[in-house]
């Protein structure tokens, strides 16, 4: 059976934020058994890391509780506007730069930011970029995103997928 929703979390290079949210997304519900009703992906709104594995600091928080990953950074495209079906940024810039994209009032609608789906969240809320910080800041920023993403699986099942 072909996955019902197509989902692309985007942040700045893809080798930070978005690949986390990408691999905690596949293993949450692969543990719940509905993976199968997915396509997940992820990507960078710039060419920076193209290529390139994720983060080795991000890795290593992720690893301390439980989750091992790997993936090539990629970067968003036009094709991407209109192959996905919801569109994740992780913060305010990236969904500027995604709405260069936009050519529909459908694609835009499609956008939304991961913190949208935090508990601990606010409108406009961004996961921050711990990039240039210390592992502190990676460790926060794997919480906000643990968060979120379990929360956008709650929104999807108690939306029954519809955004």
């Amino acid at each position: 059976m072909p996955p019902t929703l197509q989902i692309c979390f985007v942040c700045l290079g893809n080798i930070v934020r978005s690949p986390l949210a990408e691999n905690l997304f596949v293993h949450l519900t692969n543990e719940a058994g509905v993976l199968e009703k997915f396509e997940v992906s992820s990507s960078g709104t710039g060419a920076y890391h193209v290529g390139e594995s994720p983060d080795p600091r991000m890795r290593r928080v992720a690893a301390s509780h439980g989750y091992k990953y790997d993936g090539r950074a990629r970067q968003f495209t036009k094709r991407d506007m209109d192959h996905f079906d919801l569109i994740i940024a992780m913060d305010l810039e990236n969904m500027i730069d995604l709405e260069t994209f936009v050519e529909t009032a459908q694609q835009r609608n499609k956008i939304h930011l991961l913190r949208e789906f935090d508990p601990q969240g606010y409108q406009d809320a961004i996961v921050p970029d711990p990039y240039y910080g210390g592992i502190n800041g990676f460790e926060e920023t794997y919480q906000i995103i643990e968060r979120s993403v379990r929360g956008l699986i709650k929104a999807l099942e108690e939306r029954n997928q519809q955004f």
